[in-house]
């Protein structure tokens, strides 16, 4: 039971953590768009070796 209120009590915090840096403008739709392409050349390396392009958006 502790461990599940602390996971959800660490949800919140993190999801208001979000939603503050998107209203001040320390996330922006640019950079997610950044952070998505490095997330998928991270963990589909291999299909960047087989010449797949991974680039969200065009």
């Amino acid at each position: 039971m502790r461990y599940r209120l602390s996971s959800f009590l660490l949800l919140v915090y993190l999801l208001v953590g979000v939603y503050v840096a998107w209203v001040h403008h320390y996330l922006t739709p640019a950079l997610l768009k950044q952070v998505a392409q490095a997330l998928l050349a991270i963990f589909l390396w291999f299909l960047i070796l087989l010449g797949v392009d991974l680039h969200v958006g065009g």
